[in-house]
């Protein structure tokens, strides 16, 4: 606090010193004086000075405070735009040539700071610039997608507060993914529901849990009480309370909740510096706050504490995106030609971003990127960004296909289900079986799960629906045989050959063709369609198979090839 009164009292006494004249010409006013100068003309008007400093502190302390902005002294362009402008209308004289000269030079740094953008954008690409791939190989059939869409979540969390103690003091925060001792959870804290409640209550009672793989859990409510929170007031107002503790520093993003393995919560923001003339923003690191007693400290990228998961806030991801799109050959490009600009999706859960997981654990930001043109559902490509360091890649796909994007895979959606008005949320595409697919939770009218949707990016009509992602993993894969998709590759999966006598047999029809599926006697299961092998009808127990299959360490094995003894 006493730092915010010097910076006030040092900008108010030079505000008063440009802007009140300091000598005043007493012939022009017709004033008289007993206390001439030498020359008998003008005099020293401190009074006018003084009042000016006792009104300007409490207003720039103010604006400062309640505000939160930075205390740098590029923050008062504007200020001194304002101030030399009058100074020169009040003063006269030489005094008005100097002072004129002053406003000359803020109105120049003006211009400098409000024309930024017209000349760093190949700064902001540069910054912003991605490693560059073809295929995505992190996720597979393999690993569980963090698949639980946050308006459902949010939705059981509202149906679970009645746990919270004194719930007419409080609301549900912000939704925050997090891994936290190994399983991916939602997070929400408990906030104040208005300034009284946060005077009565002082401290918020700790915030809510949720699985964010499997949706039939339920919220759990864990208790730690938290002083410093975004719905508090004053200097526990957590922003304000990091303004305080770092008057200098540049943010950008909300503050965010994040759980360490003990269930302690803290309040992280990603802290950076401008491009250039305060435009544009670099990430740098992340301060983290103690919510209960309100210590900060301050890490670099390269030293963030191992269980935050999100240092770079994802409204910085989603900002650089759109540098990496749009700059690629700077600003009017961006704005008339659009040569290789490619647009970053808006249909992320946070900032337009989506928080996922690789098979390691460590959290990415996904979103996919479309062409500008209007009417074009076409993917151009994919990144993905490590939420710790900052650092992206950029999928462009198989340049032999050409990809729906997120909002093509919400659509066919939206048809799918248009009697019953259900909507996709959360669209990530994911490596199934060497295929890209969308991968997208359906929700109804009110929020609640319905089923789980997954589509074909390179083939929009190869499309299933389960209640659970397994259950639709398992349909996928049968689609793929029959609709004319590819398990080719299947992301990590191994070709391997078996031979072996057939124990048990089951056949389903599915439209024209026949999925079958066969137990050997290794004890595992296999999965063929009609399509793909029309022999495979015949199959019975007994059989001596020779087998041509994908390991992917599933119940039911992928197979491409098979041969019956006796019908070759």
């Amino acid at each position: 606090m006493g730092n915010m009164f010097l910076f006030s009292l040092i900008v108010a006494i030079v505000s008063a010193l440009v802007l009140i004249p300091i000598y005043r010409d007493e012939k022009s006013t017709g004033q008289k004086s007993n206390k001439k100068s030498s020359n008998g003309a003008k005099r020293f008007i401190p009074g006018a000075i003084i009042t000016l400093i006792v009104i300007l502190i409490p207003s720039v302390f103010a604006y400062y405070y309640f505000t939160n902005y930075d205390r740098n002294l590029s923050s008062l362009w504007v200020l001194a735009i304002i101030i030399t402008a009058l100074g020169v209308l009040i003063s006269t004289g030489l005094e008005r040539k100097v002072k004129a000269l002053l406003f000359a030079a803020s109105l120049i740094l003006g211009i400098y700071f409000l024309t930024a953008f017209l000349y760093n954008a190949d700064e902001k690409y540069e910054i912003a610039k991605m490693d560059q791939k073809v295929e995505i190989k992190t996720f597979d059939e393999k690993e569980t997608p963090a698949s639980v869409p946050p308006e459902f979540a949010r939705n059981k969390m509202k149906k679970a507060f009645g746990q919270v103690p004194n719930t007419s003091y409080y609301e549900l925060g912000n939704l925050q993914i997090q891994k936290v001792n190994g399983d991916y959870v939602y997070i929400a804290p408990v906030e104040f529901s208005g300034f009284f409640k946060w005077w009565k209550g002082k401290e918020t009672p700790g915030y809510f849990t949720l699985s964010a793989t499997d949706s039939s859990d339920n919220p759990k409510f864990i208790k730690s009480a938290m002083i410093y929170t975004p719905s508090s007031y004053f200097n526990k107002d957590v922003e304000r309370h990091i303004r305080m503790q770092l008057p200098k520093h540049i943010f950008y993003g909300d503050v965010q909740l994040e759980i360490d393995d003990d269930g302690k919560p803290y309040y992280i923001r990603s802290y950076g510096q401008f491009i250039s003339a305060r435009n544009g923003f670099d990430v740098h690191g992340v301060v983290v706050v103690d919510s209960e007693n309100g210590d900060t400290k301050s890490y670099t990228l390269a030293n963030v504490p191992k269980f935050i998961d999100g240092a770079v806030s994802p409204e910085i991801v989603s900002l650089q995106n759109s540098y990496f799109g749009n700059y690629v050959h700077g600003f009017w490009n961006s704005l008339f030609g659009k040569s290789d600009v490619k647009l970053p999706s808006d249909e992320g859960t946070e900032a337009n971003v989506s928080p996922i997981f690789d098979q390691k654990g460590v959290m990415y930001y996904f979103t996919d990127f479309t062409s500008p043109k209007e009417g074009v559902d076409s993917m151009l490509g994919y990144s993905l960004t490590n939420s710790r360091t900052g650092e992206a890649t950029y999928y462009t796909g198989n340049p032999e296909e050409s990809y729906m994007d997120s909002q093509g895979a919400l659509q066919i959606i939206e048809k799918k289900f248009i009697e019953k008005k259900w909507h996709g949320e959360m669209p990530v595409i994911y490596n199934f079986y060497g295929e890209a697919s969308w991968l997208t939770p359906v929700l109804d009218s009110n929020g609640f799960l319905q089923n789980y949707f997954i589509v074909s990016a390179a083939n929009p009509e190869i499309s299933v629906f389960g209640v659970t992602p397994n259950e639709a993993l398992k349909q996928y894969k049968t689609a793929l045989q029959r609709g004319g998709g590819s398990v080719d590759g299947s992301s990590n999966a191994e070709e391997k050959e078996i031979t072996g006598t057939v124990l048990r047999v089951y056949k389903e029809k599915t439209g024209d063709f026949t999925v079958v599926s066969f137990l050997l006697d290794n004890k595992k299961s296999y999965i063929l369609s009609s399509e793909k092998e029309p022999m495979i009808i015949y199959l019975k127990e007994g059989d001596k198979v020779n087998v041509t299959y994908l390991d992917t360490d599933e119940d039911f094995l992928p197979a491409k090839e098979i041969t019956i003894e006796g019908l070759e």
